[in-house]
């Protein structure tokens, strides 16, 4: 296992593969994150993973893989983000760390994680991150961009959630591979506007994200991305 100082080289580096300008405060916040993350396991049972190198790749390497894509969809505009199925708060967290103009609420329908995020956003004083235990279903939003990170299938998401997502909001999606048999199960008020490859640093396996927006009705049309 690596040491507190290797993982935070490593931090840096993948955040400079991914074109990152993050400052010195917000990798010290992703790291103390990452020690929360392992506090409260040993006792909530947060995520399957455990070991803390295992957790800089798998967690927070794969959530900052996520920022520059959200960056450019956003353009700098305070918006609000819902993570939907949360868990430890991935990406949750990791969003609002390094883009503190997203207010982002991450749901959760286990209260204990839920409470975990409360408390990251106490400790790493994160003014623009809330934990809610609660059902998506039950949300009203509305949410400029939803987003989920082995959540569900693209159906399920899309459904559970549609009620929370702004007229002209997003859904993004955090996938492994391409979910070909997911898009083409979608419900019709549903529809894909583009799929990003994604390449995390340190990470072999395959990760994409899917972007969703609300179909236009007939005749309707609407901007681009």
């Amino acid at each position: 296992m690596s040491s507190e100082g290797d993982r935070a080289d490593r931090l840096r580096a993948a955040a400079a593969d991914l074109g990152l300008q993050l400052s010195g405060s917000q990798l010290e916040q992703l790291l103390a994150y990452l020690g929360l993350i392992q506090k409260w396991n040993k006792v909530y049972n947060l995520t399957a993973v455990r070991g803390a190198d295992e957790m800089l790749v798998q967690h927070l390497f794969d959530s900052l893989a996520v920022v520059g894509p959200l960056r450019r969809h956003t353009q700098g505009r305070a918006i609000r983000m819902l993570d939907v199925g949360s868990g430890a708060g991935l990406p949750g967290v990791v969003v609002a760390i390094c883009q503190p103009e997203i207010q982002v609420d991450c749901v959760d329908t286990v209260g204990k994680k839920a409470a975990f995020i409360q408390q990251s956003a106490a400790q790493l004083q994160l003014l623009n991150l809330r934990g809610v235990h609660d059902r998506v279903e039950n949300l009203a939003g509305p949410y400029d961009v939803i987003c989920s990170r082995a959540f569900a299938s693209l159906a399920d998401f899309v459904n559970w959630s549609g009620g929370a997502l702004a007229e002209q909001g997003a859904w993004l999606a955090m996938k492994g591979k391409m979910p070909d048999g997911e898009i083409a199960e979608l419900p019709p008020q549903a529809e894909v506007f583009h799929v990003e490859q994604l390449a995390v640093p340190e990470l072999s396996a395959e990760r994409c994200i899917v972007w969703l927006r609300k179909r236009a009705a007939e005749g309707a049309g609407r901007p681009g991305r």
